[in-house]
């Protein structure tokens, strides 16, 4: 078996029928340039809102970059493949996206946890939330996160480039993901996947476990609240991060909690679509249309624009 260590590899996308690649290229077209306007459009309202410069809206702002980023990794090697018809990715390229994919993801994740500790801190410790989360904590905390997501970004990513491939292999994907590729390897992948499962194991049930204690501390706080209007209150300010929450962890789970054999089933394709491009690109929409503080300064945002004008 003619196998390397530098192989070209080729992207199926979405469709393998070529009458769909254009109205799909369209639609996904729009979708990416939806998801970059409305996290620009909540970086920008967060940055020159001086009323937003809070921890929440920090982390809000880095959840953002994150998704801005989050999208551009996968969204454009696949427009271009439904463009040209050429989904060919180089070893070397398929390893960036899998390094880049992989750091803002696991940085999804983390700040996910981070702002379930924000939403904690603030419902459950409310006189001492000025204390605890001040701006250079939540800068270690960000600055943390970037650290973990990194190291075990690049632990994956240098542990899959010690592996063999075939050349001009094609991958059941829009993008080079883990699963399928490991799946095309030549090498014996048991304690390449087995430290990969572990590592992104051991992150992703920290994270959601520190979201449940969050959030079960949070609904135990909340119910001892007399009023009902209090009570409502204090869900508000908890509502859009659990929609995102949920939103992320269904489409990743729907994806990555399957027996390896069906790792490139038209199933996964789908939820991989929902967590890469379509969660990322509903974040902002989510957190604005139910943040009365955020289409405030978007208003007003709007406003200075048409006066210039």
């Amino acid at each position: 078996m003619n196998c390397s260590q530098a192989p070209t590899f080729i992207l199926l996308g979405l469709s393998r029928n070529l009458e769909k690649w254009q109205p799909l290229f369209g639609i996904f077209l729009g979708l990416y340039l939806l998801g970059l306007l409305g996290n620009l459009l909540l970086l920008l309202a967060i940055g020159a809102d001086v009323h937003l410069h809070t921890p929440m809206y920090f982390f809000l702002s880095q959840l953002s970059f994150v998704d801005l980023c989050f999208i551009t990794t996968t969204a454009p090697k696949m427009l271009e493949a439904l463009w040209t018809g050429d989904g060919s990715i180089s070893f070397s390229g398929c390893l960036t996206q899998l390094y880049f994919f992989a750091v803002f993801a696991d940085m999804d994740n983390l700040l996910l946890a981070v702002m379930a500790i924000d939403r904690y801190a603030a419902i459950c410790h409310p006189l001492l939330y000025p204390l605890l989360m001040t701006p250079c904590r939540c800068r270690v905390l960000v600055s943390g996160s970037w650290g973990v997501a990194h190291c075990v970004s690049l632990t994956h990513t240098l542990l899959f480039s010690k592996l063999y491939f075939r050349t001009n292999q094609e991958i059941p994907h829009f993008f080079c993901d883990f699963g399928p590729l490991l799946l095309l390897s030549c090498s014996d992948t048991y304690l390449n996947e087995s430290l990969m499962m572990a590592l992104s194991g051991v992150l992703a049930i920290s994270a959601f476990l520190c979201i449940i204690s969050s959030y079960g501390c949070i609904f135990y706080a909340v119910a001892k609240v007399p009023s009902a209007q209090g009570k409502r209150k204090a869900l508000a300010t908890c509502s859009s991060h659990l929609s995102v929450v949920l939103l992320f962890y269904s489409t990743v789970f729907a994806t990555y909690l399957k027996p390896s054999t069906n790792s490139s089933s038209s199933e996964e394709v789908v939820a991989a679509v929902m967590y890469t491009l379509v969660t990322p690109t509903l974040n902002p929409f989510i957190y604005s249309l139910r943040n009365k503080d955020v289409k405030s300064s978007l208003r007003r945002i709007l406003n200075m624009v048409k006066s210039q004008d």
